[in-house]
């Protein structure tokens, strides 16, 4: 551990979080432990929940395209814009206290969306809900470090990981479910009752803890630096695709403002300048204030631990990868498979039941080997999984063949994702865990938000030959339908749920629409298989720094019993 760690702990709030948790019964610190997963899944669900309804909320309220994308996709946007000065700030004030606040925060959100009439109140509605996950998250963590020790603190960051794995992939069934059996607004009402519960349940078991607080001053240029700078590169890697990374090849229109196609740059272009720029600056500005001994939201010494540094670049890359896969999916179960929102969930359930059963349990195989090797069995798996899936989607049909690999996938997913968090947080000072905490976090969701643009960007490049190819196996020409293919890749495979409800091309025979539909469901079977294989790169990249982890771990020196990562 690094020794300008070391001197930047605080003696007696160290001690007094210690002394707060050992005040503790056992049976009190479990129970906060469920209270802060049942938290923790209520947000981590919310950001997978909303894709699958998206057609839905879209056909009632009369949503663009652009409006739907900034629907889904500002949530993480603004969760990753405050997990940092979220993390820092509950480190500062409580960690509790800033759970029990978020928690309100995001239930009043809830509610501003589902009571939401336009785009323009449903888009603000998410915002508040992005900010009250942004003060959860890094609390639940940073909790969990400080409230356990020892072996019981493996097994808490095991049903940690299982939670923020599990919840994940429940998402689109959940989503389903509710979207075809009450409507879509209750996709945001189903938080509330469970908001309500967590409410109750941290006043009455979860521990307070807070961190350091031996430097002067609050950081607001840094808050205001970091926030500028991952929404603004966020931004551009979302928005990035569709209008042009740096030349604009369409318009941009947002809540009635608009970026034109004749500009000179492309508006995400210029926010990934504008990005970068401020992330040098904040990364400047937290130099000097430590230099100082005043207050920073991020000690940049973390990353002089080689356990939180290569965790963190395994974290991002494996976050790229499984958040594309989840953006990739979806939409090849409706668009190219032709199953319902509901049947669509089910199938990627099998993610949930993998990760659930081996999240669960990936702390009996790390007491028998050690969490670092846990990580590298766990991505070897999904790279397995991912692997054969990309080579046979658009080779074969079978769903169940499909839901089989997503399983071994899903089996992967949980052990990774339950003792990554754990590894990558082990040598983290108590009292610096939630900016550990919050920058993983952080590092997660631009990770998400990389792999959403990454894995579109791979589809749209291949639907072209793809399509044309499968058109060409069934004995058309790809010429001819040139508005079929166009409108089938603008749409994501949208296209082909509207085929399949009864339209037709003009001058086509009914029985010639059928070979049709197929051929174009086997070239976007095709295309998603390429994209999927740009995932898998990036979850073998994860493998190489899980790897690189691991041996880093092994030359580490012990730390002393019942007190790792003290």
């Amino acid at each position: 551990m690094s020794p300008a760690i070391t001197r930047t702990r605080s003696p007696r709030t160290a001690s007094d979080s210690s002394t707060a948790a050992a005040g503790q019964s056992p049976a009190t610190r479990w129970y906060g432990l469920v209270v802060l997963a049942l938290g923790l899944a209520m947000i981590v669900i919310d950001g997978t929940i909303v894709g699958v309804a998206l057609p839905t909320i879209m056909a009632e309220m009369s949503l663009s395209i652009t409006d739907a994308q900034w629907v889904n996709a500002l949530y993480s946007v603004v969760f990753a814009a405050l997990l940092l000065t979220m993390g820092r700030l509950a480190d500062r004030y409580g960690r509790r206290g800033f759970f029990l606040a978020g928690i309100v925060v995001f239930a009043a959100g809830s509610v501003l969306a589902a009571r939401s009439s336009g785009v323009e109140h449903l888009v603000s509605a998410r915002v508040v809900q992005g900010v009250g996950g942004a003060m959860i998250l890094p609390a639940t963590l940073s909790t969990v470090n400080a409230t356990f020790r020892g072996g019981d603190r493996a097994a808490a960051f095991g049903v940690w990981g299982a939670v923020m794995s599990g919840a994940a992939a429940v998402g689109p069934l959940l989503g389903g479910w509710l979207t075809s059996s009450f409507g879509w607004r209750w996709i945001f009402w189903v938080n509330l009752p469970l908001a309500a519960v967590v409410l109750v349940g941290a006043v009455v078991w979860v521990c307070p803890t807070r961190g350091s607080n031996n430097r002067r001053g609050i950081d607001v240029d840094g808050t205001l630096l970091s926030a500028i700078g991952f929404g603004a590169l966020v931004f551009g890697i979302i928005e990035g695709p569709a209008i042009g990374w740096w030349t604009p090849i369409q318009p941009l229109s947002f809540l009635g403002h608009s970026w034109p196609e004749q500009a000179e740059v492309s508006a995400a272009g210029l926010a990934l300048v504008i990005g970068a720029g401020a992330l040098a600056l904040f990364i400047a500005w937290e130099i000097h204030r430590k230099n100082n001994r005043r207050d920073a939201i991020l000690e940049l010494e973390l990353f002089t631990i080689p356990t939180f540094t290569w965790g963190n670049i395994a974290a991002f890359a494996v976050a790229v990868g499984e958040f594309g896969i989840v953006f990739l999916l979806p939409l090849f179960l409706v668009g190219s498979a032709g199953l319902s929102v509901m049947q669509s969930g089910w199938v990627l359930a099998a993610m949930a039941l993998g990760a659930f059963f081996s999240g669960a349990s990936a702390r009996h195989l790390a007491a028998r080997t050690s969490a670092p090797v846990v990580v590298v069995i766990g991505l070897a798996l999904e790279v397995t999984g991912c692997v054969v899936l990309a080579l046979t989607i658009g080779l074969s049909g079978s769903l169940w063949l499909i839901s089989a690999l997503l399983v071994i996938y899903g089996l992967g997913l949980g052990l990774a994702s339950a003792q990554l968090t754990s590894t990558v947080l082990s040598d983290v000072p108590k009292a610096a865990s939630g900016q550990g905490s919050a920058t993983q976090s952080t590092i997660r969701q631009i990770g998400s938000a990389v792999g959403a643009a990454v894995s579109g960007a791979a589809l749209q490049a291949h639907l072209p030959d793809s399509l044309a190819g499968g058109l060409e196996q069934a004995g058309f020409d790809p010429d001819h339908l040139t508005p079929v293919t166009r409108a089938v890749e603008q749409s994501a495979g949208g296209a082909l749920t509207l085929l399949r409800s009864g339209h037709t091309f003009p001058g086509m025979a009914e029985e010639q629409t059928g070979r049709l539909i197929d051929a174009l469901s086997t070239g976007y079977a095709g295309a998603t298989g390429w994209a999927l294989a740009v995932c898998t790169a990036f979850l073998a990249l994860g493998l190489v720094a899980a790897v690189t982890l691991a041996a880093n771990s092994t030359r580490r020196q012990p730390t002393p019993a019942g007190n790792p990562g003290a």
